[in-house]
């Protein structure tokens, strides 16, 4: 094989860094002016020292700049040529401990980074591999020498958010790979990526709008990083469970025994023999952080037949309130069937004090039943719909607090079309209840 100059240009890296993450700006390529700009405002944040040098048949050296391709030309790099990655390591000599080192890969490159843990000889690992949605094609159900796996390093955590199989194939890998596997969202797709999107994404990115929208949820999974370095006050908890369906019902807010965790670069570091795979549910854009709450509802339904309808609650809390949050339960209300759902709010509303349960469907509805009930005298059902609402349990994800809400009036607990009933925080101690208002 011929390896003189001419045949190729070698860039020698001195040094992995993902500027992105650091400024927390988009991964796209942008018009000089302004991304110029932006490094010059950020430069006291962060100043880089990583150099990017570019060998070839007239240059010994000449460095690339991040963040002005004038540079490429200047260097004069031929895109017609191969082009040879050369990535340095470190010197044994310094006495630099593996246990510091954090490799983070996208997509390929969070197998990439599983091959060099593996491939570092001696009897210490290095620290830590995080992989950002890992390449899914060719990768998937492979052994775990093959691909990235809790063995590359002392821990290992990944991020899942593209693996909706299309022919057979996904774009990101499903199957866990890390000590911990986070799946935002279930993992296959990401709010804000679907094709409806389209529009905007035109007035964000212009003619680069159809590949963004192609990528978004695959590169979802950096953006989701990124978060976690942008706002460590506000860190997003994921949830250990064994599906989206089971967490999509509020039944895995738990964080006994290490069952919870934060997604991200402040993850809590705990290697264990087993993966887990822990859910969360985000926003469409940063910040991604949301607050899980799971309700649990047992109605009495007065009627035979299920109840066909639709609800909204609207949540006061300490800090904020929340108006008609939209619920919709199955196929219909059975009587003395406990409902369990999960809510996720944007925003922080403090601590929940009060719940405004309303019945949305229209008045039609109960006036049809009523005069079903009055054309049939023999019926042996109640003259009047509705339902007997209790009691509405409730546990906060991310402060673990459990709580219980009665209705406000003792006297009348049936619920009726298009009423709204109060409920209030009550104890319940020996099957009769003790309100408190707060």
């Amino acid at each position: 094989m011929d390896t003189s100059p001419l045949c190729f240009s070698i860039l020698l890296v001195l040094c992995i860094f993902i500027q992105s993450s650091a400024l927390g700006q988009s991964l796209k390529p942008e018009p000089f002016g302004r991304r110029a700009q932006a490094v010059e405002t950020n430069k006291t944040l962060h100043e880089m020292k990583t150099r990017f040098l570019l060998f070839g048949e007239t240059n010994q050296g000449c460095q690339i700049r991040i963040n002005h391709p004038d540079t490429l030309e200047e260097c004069g790099f031929n895109s017609s040529l191969p082009l040879v990655m050369i990535i340095h390591g470190w010197s044994e000599s310094v006495q630099f401990s593996r246990s510091h080192v954090h490799l983070i890969g996208y997509s390929l490159g969070a197998h990439v980074s599983g091959f060099a843990g593996s491939s570092i000889g001696g009897t210490h690992k290095i620290g830590r591999i995080t992989g950002l949605d890992a390449a899914g094609p060719l990768f998937e159900g492979s052994s775990p020498s093959n691909r990235l796996s809790p063995d590359d390093a002392n821990f290992v955590d990944a991020i899942h958010t593209f693996t909706r199989e299309h022919m057979g194939l996904s774009v990101g890998i499903k199957q866990p790979i890390g000590h911990y596997d986070f799946y935002p969202n279930g993992g296959s797709f990401q709010p804000g990526c679907h094709f409806l999107e389209l529009y905007r994404h035109i007035a964000q990115h212009g003619f680069n709008a159809i590949t963004q929208t192609i990528k978004c949820s695959h590169e979802r999974s950096v953006h989701l990083f990124i978060d976690s370095l942008l706002h460590a006050g506000t860190q997003s908890m994921a949830y250990l469970c064994g599906d989206m369906n089971s967490f999509s019902q509020g039944l895995c807010l738990s964080c006994k025994k290490g069952r919870c965790n934060t997604l991200g670069y402040h993850v809590r570091q705990e290697p264990r023999s087993k993966s887990k795979r822990l859910f969360l549910v985000t926003r469409a854009q940063s910040p991604f952080k949301v607050y899980h709450y799971q309700f649990k509802i047992q109605f009495i339904n007065q009627t035979e037949t299920p109840i066909q309808t639709t609800f909204t609650m609207s949540l006061l809390g300490t800090k904020e309130k929340m108006q008609k949050i939209p619920i919709t339960l199955g196929k219909g209300i059975a009587s003395n069937k406990t409902y369990s759902f999960l809510i996720t709010l944007d925003v922080d509303i403090g601590e929940l004090i009060m719940i405004k349960f309303k019945w949305e469907n229209s008045a039609v509805w109960a006036n049809v039943w009523n005069t079903v009930q009055t054309i049939i005298p023999w019926s042996t059902g109640p003259r009047h719909s509705g339902l007997v609402l209790k009691t509405i349990r409730v546990k906060a994800g991310e402060t673990q607090q459990r709580m219980t809400f009665c209705s406000e009036n003792t006297d009348d607990l049936l619920l009726r079309p298009t009423q709204e009933k109060i409920f209030v925080k009550c104890e319940i101690k020996s099957k009769t209840s003790k309100r408190k208002i707060r």
